[in-house]
């Protein structure tokens, strides 16, 4: 039974710092990639960044030079470190997993979501 639990999510002024953890489980971690989608009310979900199983990152470009994504395979636990934080980071934020990437446009590779962490940026 495969599950992604993530957790980190709270409320922040702009400018503030949140690293969001996703702990995954029921799966062969390390052959799997790894993604944060975000979702606000009313928007389409949006990747916002993604670790290959080689370890190649892809990152929406909003984002880039303010989050970094990472993972630590020994606890297979995957991260979002968010720095600078902008009102418009305001999502609900999910981990997502799949055999194969596609590119963060595309989320028809996920085959796993979990519940969400929320992100309020005020």
């Amino acid at each position: 039974h495969v599950q992604l639990v993530e957790s980190g999510g709270g409320s922040v002024q702009a400018g503030g710092s949140l690293t969001l953890t996703c702990v995954a489980s029921g799966y062969t971690y390390s052959s799997y990639c790894m993604a944060w989608f975000r979702q606000d009310v009313g928007k389409e979900r949006e990747g916002v960044a993604s670790l290959d199983s080689d370890g190649t990152t892809n990152y929406l470009d909003s984002v880039k030079g303010r989050f970094t994504v990472s993972e630590d395979d020994a606890t297979n636990t995957l991260y979002l470190q968010m720095n600078n934080l902008k009102p418009e980071d305001t999502a609900m934020y999910v981990c997502a997993a799949g055999p194969g990437f596609w590119g963060l446009r595309d989320k028809r590779w996920v085959e796993h979501w979990g519940q969400g962490t929320q992100v309020t940026v005020s």
